[in-house]
């Protein structure tokens, strides 16, 4: 199942399979991808430091990877509606560690247009 994302004013289909249920592809634009960069910063690190010697979930992390996630997503989202696609499909994240605490997060698919089935 597709999820329906809000973008510049346009709904964006974006799903990890190849198609989308119930459309069907008419045009493939290209592969398109949404890059951030993060780190993670000394109040966090002291956080999780702390969080580390108890054990557990460690909640500042977490908020960071779904915000730095959500991030690229948008970004990629951006750059499939600029080349005038409304559906991503293949979607995917990859992540880089470029030095410690930078990490780098890639939002990345194809853009295409899709109609109705």
């Amino acid at each position: 199942m597709a999820e329906q994302y809000l973008s510049q004013g346009y709904h964006v289909a974006v799903t990890t399979t190849l198609e989308l249920p119930g459309h069907k592809i008419v045009r493939h634009l290209g592969i398109v991808r949404g890059i951030t960069v993060r780190s993670r910063g000394l109040g966090p690190a002291m956080v999780a430091a702390v969080n580390t010697m108890v054990g557990g979930k460690i909640q500042v992390f977490v908020d960071l990877c779904e915000s730095t996630r959500e991030e690229a997503m948008e970004f990629m989202i951006t750059h499939a509606r600029e080349m005038g696609a409304n559906a991503v499909v293949g979607f995917r994240y990859d992540a880089t560690e470029l030095a410690q605490g930078v990490t780098e997060v890639l939002a990345y698919g194809t853009a295409v247009i899709v109609e109705p089935a």
